[in-house]
């Protein structure tokens, strides 16, 4: 009798350790099914990743075409500009100095760098900024879309310079008015 009692509580244990494993192992599968679902899910991830990561190196790569480009574009409008002799300067709508051309360094002494994206009326140079802001008005009205005249100055080293100024309409693709591009020379003395 007491061998069989202990038959029944081994079976009864070997029973109840069964139904622990088999619970252990649904809970192992369940974990297995929900890291196979998460792996997918990486995987998923990885590749709309690895697709959004193409298509930033594409617009990289167009970018850095683009700048190239620009750059390109910047060395020729700085080189024609060099080759012109004359002080050229252009401003935009609102008459802040968008081009400072390198015949207007050497005119003025004042860099591109410090004159770019500053108000023309505020520079302080030996040129009548006062007296041409007007001028710079009445062209980008276009009355008359060009203006050509004679004006006194003092360049960079203090020398007085009679200036021949031409004042003309800057105008996009589509023919509406940017700015107003000036063209200084020194005027000859008629004695």
């Amino acid at each position: 009798m007491l061998l069989r009692d202990d038959l029944e509580r081994s079976n009864h244990d070997l029973e109840h350790a069964y139904e622990e494993l088999e619970t252990t192992n649904e809970e192992l599968e369940t974990t297995n099914e929900e890291l196979q679902s998460t792996n997918e899910e990486l995987e998923t991830m990885n590749e709309e990743l690895q697709s959004t990561n193409d298509e930033l190196q594409l617009i990289n790569d167009v970018l850095r075409l683009r700048g190239e480009e620009l750059d390109t574009t910047t060395a020729f409008a700085a080189s024609t500009l060099r080759s012109l002799g004359s002080a050229v300067v252009v401003v935009n709508v609102e008459l802040q100095v968008y081009v400072w051309g390198p015949g207007a360094e050497d005119l003025w002494g004042l860099r591109a760098d410090e004159a770019t994206g500053r108000p023309f009326a505020d520079l302080d140079i030996g040129l009548p900024v006062a007296d041409i802001v007007p001028l710079l008005e009445r062209t980008l009205a276009g009355r008359p879309p060009r203006i050509e005249t004679v004006i006194e100055a003092t360049n960079r080293r203090g020398r007085p310079v009679r200036m021949q100024l031409e004042c003309l309409v800057l105008r996009d693709e589509e023919g509406n008015r940017r700015g107003v591009i000036m063209v200084m020379n020194e005027a000859v003395r008629q004695e």
